[in-house]
């Protein structure tokens, strides 16, 4: 598959790419950064960018008006949001990447999702039969897998993009260098984790100043992935997988930095070079159902996002949704995603390394079944899983009820250009920081991402093994209308909870007629399988959440969930790109050409 017009072109100053930006001042290199405006909505022409920040959203759109496409831009934006927006994502993590072809019709996605290190045992988790607790199992060398961002944007690059890897991350080093203005969700991110980054050297010396947390509306600085961007642009990735960063990285998860005085149990981890050197991104086929003429493209294992979203989509097709009282419609939603979410739990995992019944999960045969459980009342959580295996062509075993995995966090783009081409991309650290453990002398956090492999070595399908990704639930998603064309392409950070924001969205949109920013906006839900459903509290205030708690439904209040962004595609043409406009501080919203 190609993207449609394939171009190359020559590398530009980075002062031009800075000043296009408007994060330098056309005067002496003195000059301070200057904040960049972000709005939740931008409606227009030529090409569109939705981001969780400001400054990755307009990385993306200053690579599209320097003609590159949508592959280039969310790579530009990508590497961006690693220097502005280093808690959730960056390149010491991995994530998915789903892209459409204009030029074919054709949806793919690329899977850079973090490994195991070779020597990975199963039972990694555990210390004298008992399970290590989840924060001393996030905070050690343990959890860190083998990073893939790097290679999924190299692999992008290489098949989809127009421009070099050194282009595309010219924003990112001049931001890193000429520093942004620090926001309050920044600070706020920083300060939730200090007690980890002051328990190691190199994170220290990399996020905080003093010691302490940059306050909002201060100037902030990362020389040292400003250096190792550069690095990465002269000699291309080989150096982070395979020269002096891929050494750093197996010495730090082995060796952590830990302070001389810390009381903190951190354990290492067992890495080598080999285990970098020998990491790839992969391309694999997205997961894709038909849902009321729409289909719905998502991410196959390892992630669990397109599968159980797509479940629970086709359990939905079976009733009016868009036709009842709408605390009729999210009891329909909730048991499906309950239901959705007890086969997540048991079948999915890397299908490199186990048999996913991935046909038989995604068939509306399996969906007629399932759906039959539904009744007018909530129904006894966690329900057991189902037997998918006569819709998968075969045979296989019936899994018992098994757990689902922790929440983290992540940060999701989406991006189309002026040629059709749209990319959904989810990536991340996991926690909020990760591991909390920065290479030293290199400006990035490592992941925590094998903290999503369960702890029980015997799980059917997501124990840990060498060489093994563990089971996601990052979701990138994009919708084609009747004719083939965009309808919308969407995703969200928040753990196993990006997969009900997801289905809530497409939800909104298809059977409740609302515009994108009406579905990113409303309040949401979220059942992952258990006898609670979590909601936020201008949900839990409308009359909807009484009218659910007497059919027997269970609530739990939380502050947010997910961080949604997006971009719709107008019946006259316009592109719609779309952030949250209040969740976690909002998020911002570009087109090349606005609309008026």
């Amino acid at each position: 598959m190609k993207l449609n017009r394939r171009r190359r072109f020559a590398a530009l100053p980075v002062l031009a790419t800075a000043l296009a930006l408007g994060l330098v001042q056309p005067a002496a290199s003195q000059a301070l950064p200057r904040d960049v405006d972000k709005q939740p909505t931008a409606t227009g022409f030529g090409g569109a960018v939705a981001s969780l920040d400001r400054y990755g959203a307009n990385a993306g759109l200053e690579i599209l008006r320097r003609g590159g496409n949508a592959v280039d831009a969310a790579v530009a934006a990508a590497a961006t949001l690693g220097v502005t927006r280093p808690y959730d994502g960056s390149i010491g993590g991995g994530g998915f990447m789903v892209i459409y072809s204009a030029d074919t019709g054709e949806v793919t996605t690329i899977d850079s999702r973090e490994q195991a290190p070779a020597s990975m045992q199963p039972d990694v988790f555990l210390e004298n039969g008992q399970v290590i607790p989840f924060q001393e199992r996030r905070v050690s060398g343990l959890s860190i897998g083998v990073p893939g961002t790097l290679r999924g944007w190299e692999r992008a690059l290489s098949e989809y993009g127009t421009m070099p890897m050194h282009r595309v991350l010219q924003p990112a080093i001049t931001i890193a260098q000429r520093g942004f203005v620090v926001d309050e969700e920044y600070q706020r991110r920083t300060e939730d984790n200090l007690a980890v980054l002051r328990d190691f050297t190199s994170s220290s010396e990399t996020f905080l100043i003093d010691g302490e947390a940059p306050q909002a509306g201060t100037i902030f600085r990362n020389r040292q992935l400003a250096d190792t961007y550069k690095m990465i642009a002269k000699t291309g990735t080989s150096v982070f997988y395979e020269g002096e960063i891929a050494e750093a990285i197996a010495d730090t998860v082995n060796d952590p930095p830990v302070v001389p005085d810390t009381d903190r149990n951190v354990r290492p981890g067992d890495m080598s070079v080999a285990d970098l050197a020998g990491y790839e991104a992969i391309e694999r086929e997205p997961t894709m159902i038909n849902y009321r003429g729409f289909e719905v493209y998502g991410m196959g294992p390892p992630s669990s996002g397109g599968s159980t979203v797509g479940e629970a989509l086709n359990i939905l097709e079976g009733f009016d949704v868009g036709g009842v009282a709408t605390e009729q419609a999210l009891h329909l939603l909730i048991e499906s995603s309950a239901l959705a979410f007890a086969d997540r739990n048991a079948y999915l995992g890397d299908s490199d390394f186990v048999d996913v019944p991935l046909t038989g999960l995604l068939s509306d045969g399996f969906a007629d079944v399932r759906r039959e459980l539904i009744g007018d009342l909530a129904g006894d959580k966690p329900f057991a899983p189902g037997d998918p295996w006569p819709f998968n062509g075969g045979s296989g075993a019936l899994a018992g009820v098994a757990g689902g995995a922790a929440d983290g966090s992540t940060t999701h783009l989406t991006v189309a250009d002026r040629f059709g081409n749209v990319v959904s991309y989810t990536f991340t650290i996991e926690q909020i920081a990760g591991s909390g453990i920065a290479v030293p002398g290199y400006g990035f956090l490592l992941n925590n991402e094998l903290t999503d492999f369960d702890t029980n070595p015997a799980h059917p399908a997501n124990a840990p093994a060498g060489g093994k990704r563990p089971r996601s639930s990052m979701s990138p998603t994009i919708v084609l209308d009747a004719n083939g064309q965009p309808f919308a392409a969407f995703g969200s950070p928040g753990g196993a909870r990006i997969i009900s924001t997801v289905l809530q969205i497409a939800v909104n949109m298809i059977d409740f007629g609302m515009t994108l920013p009406e579905a990113i906006a409303a309040p949401r839900i979220s059942n992952l399988g258990g006898p609670t459903t979590g909601a936020e509290l201008a949900f839990l205030a409308t009359p909807d959440a009484a009218a659910l708690e007497a059919r027997g439904h269970q609530f739990s209040s939380l502050a947010t969930i997910g961080n949604a962004t997006g971009v719709a595609f107008l019946p006259d043409g316009r592109l719609q790109a779309v952030a949250e406009p209040e969740r976690l501080g909002g998020g911002s919203a570009v087109v090349l050409r606005p609309a008026g």
